[in-house]
């Protein structure tokens, strides 16, 4: 660890438990994850617990630098008002016995500022919010720290936090962490044996998201999957047990009938889609989790990216191509052209350049 310049930079020798908070969706936690290893090299004998709505908890799950993982299940709101309070009470015990001595809180989520409140840590983190939070959260926390006007990439502004404290990580530090696990790396074993499939010999591919706006055309994913094909290269196909992603993937097939393609699509957690993912030469996708856990997994990848802003949310660390269109609106962030669920930013790109990418990686 470099020396401070900080005037106010933390003591970490008085830092024995720390606490993450990150209450966001799947992609935003795994993004978070190279914050505890290196919290983890720079304070020795460090014990760093994260905070995460339950669902999300497989991405942060058996990290080598975590002690203990905490959930908050979103669930709790449809069990009753006495159930939720039954349960929010248990977890604010837990965590109060803890006895964290920092306390980094890595959203706008107020719960966090209310937690730091209750649990009292010597330290406490937060990125501050300039006419959109008062006294009131500057208050909550010991450090706060702003980030630029200029787009910048969302595992940057993670470890910011660390900066304002005198943590300043290394490059090669900042690498995602994703452990799939053995039960994971079982099933991913007796799926490729079942396929025929072995490791660095196929293309994964991930053509959906829970944000219809990022979604590609469909027909265009047939194509580059009868392209790929004529190619020579072996194709598994995944997707998220969701109704409207499985919509999508009837439409793909439907077009490749003939094709002999691995469809795992609705079937793997995001744990098991991590091993196969590690196994594959490329991941093709868009901008959504998977592509993220192709990140983590160091596997090259080739993602499509439209409304969102590749600066911000891009492949991180990892040999990649990146496809976006260069519109004069482009990353708007919004919900499809008109919120209108389809982004014509995307579907401008064609499948010769997904394919070109494709072997362009490869070669």
């Amino acid at each position: 660890m470099q020396e401070s310049y900080l005037v106010d930079a933390i003591d970490l020798t008085l830092v024995r438990r720390v606490l993450v908070i990150k209450l966001r969706h799947y992609g935003d936690v795994l993004l978070t994850s190279p914050v505890f290893s290196i919290l983890a090299k720079a304070i020795p004998d460090v014990e760093i617990d994260a905070l995460v709505y339950a669902d999300t908890s497989p991405m942060l799950e058996l990290h080598p630098s975590i002690s203990q993982l905490h959930c908050i299940d979103r669930k709790w709101k449809k069990q009753g008002v006495k159930s939720q309070w039954l349960h929010e009470r248990q977890l604010v015990q837990v965590l109060c016995s803890r006895q964290y001595d920092l306390v980094i809180h890595l959203t706008e989520h107020a719960r966090g500022a209310r937690l730091v409140r209750r649990l009292k840590p010597r330290y406490a983190v937060a990125q501050s919010y300039p006419g959109k939070r008062g006294h009131w959260w500057r208050d909550s926390f010991t450090h706060t720290y702003r980030i630029p006007a200029k787009p910048r990439h969302t595992v940057e502004i993670h470890l910011d936090a660390l900066r304002r404290l005198g943590i300043y990580p290394a490059i090669e530090d900042r690498r995602l962490v994703l452990t799939p696990g053995p039960d994971a790396d079982k099933k991913a074993s007796e799926l490729m044996q079942e396929h025929g499939l072995k490791k660095g010999n196929y293309l994964l591919l991930h053509p959906t998201s829970r944000w219809m706006f990022k979604g590609w055309s469909r027909r265009g994913f047939a194509e580059v999957l009868q392209q790929l094909h004529g190619n020579g290269y072996r194709l598994v196909l995944t997707s998220a047990p969701d109704p409207a992603e499985m919509g999508v993937i009837k439409q793909i097939i439907s077009d490749i009938v003939e094709l002999p393609i691995v469809n795992l699509a609705g079937t793997l957690s995001l744990k098991e889609l991590s091993a196969l993912i590690d196994h594959a030469s490329c991941f093709i996708g868009l901008d959504s989790v998977p592509m993220h856990i192709a990140a983590a997994m160091n596997t090259p990848c080739v993602a499509l990216f439209g409304p969102s802003n590749e600066k911000i949310w891009g492949p991180w660390q990892v040999k990649h191509a990146l496809l976006a269109k260069e519109y004069s609106c482009r990353p708007c962030g919004l919900d499809g052209c008109g919120n209108g669920k389809i982004s014509d930013c995307l579907m401008a790109i064609n499948a010769e350049e997904v394919v070109s990418a494709v072997e362009e990686m490869l070669s």
